[in-house]
């Protein structure tokens, strides 16, 4: 297999029109690949400047788990600290949880971050927003957002062989209006759900969850709801 570094977008595209399947850490694909072959050649964005860039308003596709830190937002600092091992998080990149993963830790933290996806196809450089990135699973170069007021995440415990453990994310933002939005996203099970609720100056924490409530988060279990309370009310109080 030949592996390829492109260290510019017009080569990552001509590596993705000659067919070579991009990669992050290879922790997903690894096992496939011994099982069923290796692909002719595979491309790796981990010299693409595009693809790593850490910042208060940008994360990289091709950054590992382990650099992801305090220059981001708690919630996407949290969320990356709590998958796999640290052996794992030392391989593992951005893009390959969220466009290659069926747990995706990251998406709710993304989510509530209300980012936008940079995605590469031939055409160039593309934007998008995450429904399209998980549906279509693009080469995800960098994801970027507004830097929130405040942002918390949590992953409950789960079970040693059962069903992915509860994520609750939360982040708060000023909005254009002047108004604050308090975002939420919830995986239970495989499935994300999210939903947002606004907060003037004198909104309390349950009036925020009689908004939320209301939304589409179907039936989730009690300790998911004890724990957007406790985000909502700890997130509200730092505004």
């Amino acid at each position: 297999m030949l592996l390829r570094f492109p260290t510019t977008v017009p080569e990552a595209q001509e590596c993705l029109a000659e067919e070579a399947v991009p990669i992050g850490g290879a922790t997903l694909v690894w096992a496939t690949w011994q099982r069923d072959g290796f692909p002719q050649q595979a491309m790796s964005l981990h010299e693409l400047p595009e693809a790593n860039v850490i910042g208060r308003e940008s994360l990289g596709g091709a950054v590992v788990l382990n650099r992801v830190d305090g220059r981001v937002p708690d919630v996407l600092r949290l969320a990356a600290a709590t998958i796999g091992t640290g052996a794992v998080r030392r391989t593992a990149t951005v893009g390959g949880n969220i466009v290659g993963s069926a747990l995706r830790c990251l998406l709710p933290a993304a989510l509530v971050l209300d980012a936008r996806a940079r995605v590469l196809d031939a055409d160039g450089i593309q934007e998008t927003d995450l429904a399209e990135v998980t549906a279509k699973r693009p080469l995800l170069l960098s994801l970027h957002w507004r830097a929130p007021l405040a942002s918390a995440y949590r992953k409950l415990p789960g079970e040693a062989g059962g069903p992915p453990p509860l994520v609750v994310a939360a982040a708060l933002h000023a909005d254009a209006d002047g108004r604050d939005r308090l975002r939420v996203a919830v995986r239970d099970g495989y499935d994300v759900l999210s939903g947002s609720a606004a907060c003037a100056a004198d909104t309390d924490a349950e009036q925020v969850l009689r908004a939320l409530r209301r939304q589409e988060f179907g039936d989730l279990p009690d300790e998911a709801w004890t724990t957007i309370a406790d985000q909502v009310a700890d997130l509200l109080s730092r505004d």
